[in-house]
């Protein structure tokens, strides 16, 4: 079955790799150096190997968290967040550092917010500090900055960070590691569940996937899995894999048939770096252009084009040029998402007339 897979992954050159929160952290919250060095062992062994490796790691605020046993005062779960955050933060980055070092590997810390991919100038800043990292073979660790993110600007988790990660670097392969096997034909605690060893393009896997959140994290098994599909129909190969095994990274790439774990099937065919981009930004949008009947029957159809301003009725919001812009109906129905070519300031004054795309 893996036949295909063990061919590719011998001529990997980039993979992004997610290391959840309970990957790294033990029971009591406190931060599980054995099993974070072990990774690291993983990572140099393929970094050695000649593939490049983006790591996008979970476990900050349980780091802080276990640093901080009392607080001189209540603090809410945000100011909470943010100070766990801030310690541990510097207490993950300083343990990654130590452990890459003893391998003669230099790092990089990468810190964002969900409103730096919002912005097409932002996301392209993010994407050449990371590409002149891997050249000058330095591993870039990437994580969500929580010390400035508030609830309504968050990330949903690392899950979804890492979707966007390697979709803008273009990784072949995203291997996200948690503490299960993978996807399971039934609750993972029933001794008659099996892994779901590979998930095909348009497979509905509704059934098995359970709701529920894991101790330190913030998301689940679904999340995993619609961020895993969304990135597979990009062409890029999605691994849902179990960080506590060990050698796991290496066993998924050298001997695939032996190694439990979830592939989803990566689309054929490429797709743009602006596609990709779009494809993630629905929750970016800045503001909306809406259409009249016959400019929506058209967007709707087969023919690639851009929206004339003779086919808007309504533009809503403040924008400037490459911003993301919702596209609705008339009737208030949402069509899409798009780059905007005008700002909002422009399209207004074009609005209705025969001329420009936008």
């Amino acid at each position: 079955m893996f036949s295909y897979f063990l061919e590719m992954e011998r001529r990997l050159s980039r993979i992004a790799v997610k290391i959840g929160s309970n990957v790294l952290t033990r029971k009591d919250g406190t931060l599980d150096v054995t099993r974070i060095s072990a990774l690291v062992d993983q990572i140099a062994e393929l970094y050695k190997s000649g593939i490049e490796v983006i790591v996008i790691s979970s476990g900050a605020v349980a780091s802080g968290r276990s640093e901080i046993q009392s607080s001189p005062r209540k603090l809410d779960s945000v100011d909470q967040r943010q100070l766990f955050s801030a310690v541990g933060q510097a207490k993950l980055i300083n343990r990654y550092y130590e452990l890459f070092r003893d391998h003669t590997i230099t790092v990089g810390q990468v810190l964002t917010t969900k409103e730096n991919f919002g912005s097409r100038r932002h996301y392209l800043n993010q994407k050449n500090c990371m590409t002149v990292m891997l050249e000058n073979g330095v591993i870039p660790i990437v994580n969500e900055n929580d010390t400035i993110s508030v609830t309504e600007l968050m990330f949903t988790d690392n899950d979804e960070l890492s979707g966007l990660i390697a979709s803008m670097m273009d990784a072949e392969v995203l291997i996200i590691l948690s503490n299960v096997d993978g996807i399971y034909n039934g609750s993972p605690s029933e001794p008659t569940s099996r892994i779901i060893p590979l998930i095909a393009t348009g497979q509905d896997i509704s059934d098995f996937i359970q709701t529920s959140r894991s101790s330190f994290g913030r998301g689940g098994m679904l999340t995993k899995t619609s961020i895993a599909r969304k990135v597979a129909d990009e062409g890029i190969q999605v691994i849902i894999a179990n960080g506590k095994r060990d050698n796991i990274l290496v066993d998924l790439l050298y001997d695939p048939e032996q190694t439990p774990c979830t592939r989803f099937q990566a689309a054929t065919g490429s797709v743009s770096s602006v596609k990709k981009w779009i494809a993630h930004s629905e929750g970016f949008a800045k503001g909306e252009i809406h259409l009249n009947t016959c400019a929506s029957e058209i967007l709707n159809s087969d023919k690639v084009i851009s929206i004339l301003p003779v086919g808007i009725t309504r533009i809503e919001g403040d924008f400037e040029k490459d911003d993301i812009v919702k596209i609705i109906t008339d009737q208030g129905e949402p069509i899409g998402i798009g780059k905007a070519n005008y700002s909002s300031a422009e399209a207004r004054q074009a609005m209705g007339k025969h001329g420009k795309n936008r």
